[in-house]
């Protein structure tokens, strides 16, 4: 697997560089032609933590995971292990369905098959969308505690995701 790191406000050292490397050589037993695949790292320190971010794109979708601890190699160690398990996660579930993803199955190698439960959903909701002002869905979002909020944009009469982001401030997934 070819690798690019990039570091926001810290130096990438031979060291950091090597670690990483070796961490990300477990994800290539994984795909039939890693040296085709490229990972991207970013590297970022956030007051005390170090926070990285590893994108693989592959044919038809993207493996993407972040960790941020107060010791980079701990934060390298578990963002690998997570994106080990989301590998393996999603070449069970591609195998599963072989006739709609044939172009995305030949990156993965074959290998046992780990049994993994199907995800369920557990929970069904039906809302009603009252018009609203992006101001208030962050109001009713905050009163309700969530994450995440589901409006119909007053002005656009669109339907809007509204979610907070780790950085403490807020993003909207708008339609069309």
């Amino acid at each position: 697997m070819k690798i690019e790191i990039r570091g926001d406000k810290l130096l990438i050292t031979k060291a950091i560089k090597n670690y990483i490397e070796e961490k990300l050589s477990k994800l290539d037993k994984y795909f039939k032609k890693p040296e085709n695949i490229t990972a991207k790292i970013t590297l970022k320190v956030r007051g005390r933590s170090k926070i990285i971010e590893v994108t693989i794109p592959l044919n038809s979708f993207i493996l993407r995971n972040e960790e941020e601890h107060g010791d980079l190699y701990a934060a390298i160690d578990l963002v690998v292990d997570k994106l080990e398990r989301q590998v393996v996660k999603n070449k069970t579930k591609i195998k599963s369905k072989p006739l709609k993803s044939k172009n995305i199955e030949i990156i993965f190698e074959d290998e046992e098959e780990v049994l993994e439960k199907p995800e369920v959903i557990v929970k069904r909701k039906k809302l009603e969308m009252k018009p609203m002002s992006e101001e208030e869905a962050i109001l009713q979002m905050n009163l309700l505690n969530h994450d995440f909020f589901i409006f119909k944009d007053a002005e656009t009469n669109h339907i809007h995701v509204l979610y907070k982001r780790k950085d403490g401030n807020y993003g909207i997934i708008e339609t069309k």
